[in-house]
């Protein structure tokens, strides 16, 4: 194909997938929320065999937006509360649209200087919008898991080191122990960053939590008091079911006495930072060593878009850099992404988060997390206790996370939890807004998030009353008398 015939095609298809994006945005706030295909649907209409011969590019798109139609979830709207998803400010997916484009590997400076001094400025902004201490490292990952293993990989090598034991070189045959603590609520891409690390999933100290969620303090003193070496200890910023936070300065303190490494997992949590009325709930995780947290989740960038920050940069470029002979060093100063993160090639995610954050301003960022979290407020006080269906909101909700259950009327745990299963399943079928169900502390429930910059109060108060209308129809409770 000749450079004319290249520019025409690919001028073709933009123009073809951005007719096909503004229909998808102008009817996101109408859409279904839940899909209306099945696998099978999809499958028959995107599968088939290996085509033989190409096609127009205009015509695959086609092809691939049909498809694909009744398979898309409309998680970008207001109306989807399943997981803590944001769902793309305007500036993010322009911006995410051009980093396709311009498709520069975010690897090395070299390769890319915008896309690395993008990532060097949104960071840094990040950093001071969670209220992290300045001169912080960061890495841009996928998400949470993988900031999660950057970071713990920093804290194993720095607390190895300490031990006279290099981890990158020589492994972990033979390397001192390294006791690891976690909260009994501690989120599942903690353990599963612990067992990418060779540091096992389940070899780990639980700690007892309360009635929230939160990591109790006095269990962990008794913890870190039985051991006779430093610990890893992984706290939460935003408990996955109830938005509630580890009593952090308590956490900070005991760690710092153990001579420790204190991970603060704050996939959303740690964005209440940018909210003065609810930047409290952080107090204390500017103490911590590490810190993960996504874009993709309350700052609505679109997927996939991890942050990691360590307090120890020269531990985080030890535990993740690589180096090739055939890598290019510019010896300016300039700053290589590949040394923060456990990839090499890969997106240039720092577009995005630039954009958004340059596109909301600090206001912007903290108007948008207040709302978001006043919203989910909204949401439980339309749902508890409303009369004839045994609902309740079992969370104090302090951030943007609401646990919902629908009790029996005889008391009955298992049939409350069938009760609740039911409504959810329900709920999810009928489209007009997606939630998502959970188990905490051995019981079903319901978990609505509310993190996306589109949603309003009439998309709450349109969802409470389809969620009350639903759950009257299984599980209304008859009157007594």
């Amino acid at each position: 194909m000749d450079h004319k015939a290249a520019e025409d095609a690919t001028d073709a298809a933009l123009a073809r997938a951005a007719e096909l994006a503004r229909g998808w945005a102008a009817g996101v706030n109408r859409r279904r929320v839940a899909p209306a295909a099945v696998a099978a649907d999809l499958r028959a209409r995107l599968g088939g065999p290996l085509p033989d011969r190409g096609e127009d590019p205009v015509a695959t798109l086609d092809a691939l937006a049909a498809g694909a139609e009744d398979g898309l979830v409309a998680a970008p709207g207001p109306r989807y509360f399943g997981f803590v998803t944001g769902g793309g400010v305007p500036a993010a997916v322009g911006a995410d649209w051009l980093a396709s484009v311009w498709d520069q590997n975010a690897a090395m400076y070299v390769m890319g200087p915008a896309a690395s001094v993008a990532e060097e400025v949104a960071g840094a902004w990040a950093a001071e919008l969670l209220g992290l201490p300045a001169g912080v490292s960061v890495g841009f990952t996928t998400g949470a898991t993988m900031a999660s293993f950057a970071a713990l990989a920093a804290g194993r090598h720095s607390l190895l080191e300490r031990a006279g034991w290099d981890a990158e070189r020589d492994g972990l045959f033979g390397a001192p122990e390294v006791p690891v603590v976690v909260g009994e609520e501690a989120h599942v891409t903690i353990h599963a960053a612990l067992g990418m690390l060779g540091m096992g999933r389940d070899r780990v100290t639980r700690v007892a939590t309360d009635g929230q969620g939160r990591m109790r303090a006095d269990a962990l003193a008794a913890v870190l008091a039985g051991l006779d070496r430093p610990a890893l200890v992984c706290a939460q910023a935003g408990n996955v079911n109830t938005g509630a936070f580890d009593p952090l300065p308590e956490i900070a303190d005991l760690v710092r006495a153990n001579g420790g490494w204190l991970h603060a997992d704050g996939a959303f949590g740690l964005w209440a930072a940018a909210d003065p009325a609810r930047r409290h709930l952080v107090a204390g995780a500017d103490r911590a060593d590490s810190w993960t947290t996504d874009a993709h989740k309350w700052l609505n960038v679109p997927y996939d878009s991890g942050l990691v920050f360590t307090a120890h940069p020269a531990a985080h470029h030890a535990a993740m850099t690589l180096g090739a002979a055939y890598y290019v060093e510019t010896g300016g100063g300039e700053r290589d992404p590949y040394n923060w993160v456990a990839e090499s090639s890969r997106r240039a995610r720092g577009f995005a988060v630039w954009a958004a954050i340059r596109s909301l301003g600090r206001d912007g960022v903290a108007e948008m997390v207040g709302r978001t979290c006043d919203l989910a407020r909204r949401f439980a006080a339309g749902l508890h206790g409303a009369p004839g269906i045994g609902i309740r909101v079992l969370n104090d909700v302090v951030l943007n996370q609401v646990l919902v259950r629908f009790d029996d009327p005889t008391g009955d745990a298992a049939a409350g939890d069938a009760r609740t299963a039911a409504v959810i399943e329900a709920v999810q079928a009928e489209g007009t807004l997606w939630l998502g169900g959970s188990v905490w502390h051995g019981r079903r429930v319901m978990r609505i998030s509310v993190s996306g910059w589109r949603t309003t109060a009439d998309d709450v108060d349109r969802s409470v009353a389809a969620v009350l209308r639903i759950a009257g129809g299984i599980v209304s409770v008859p009157p007594r008398g």
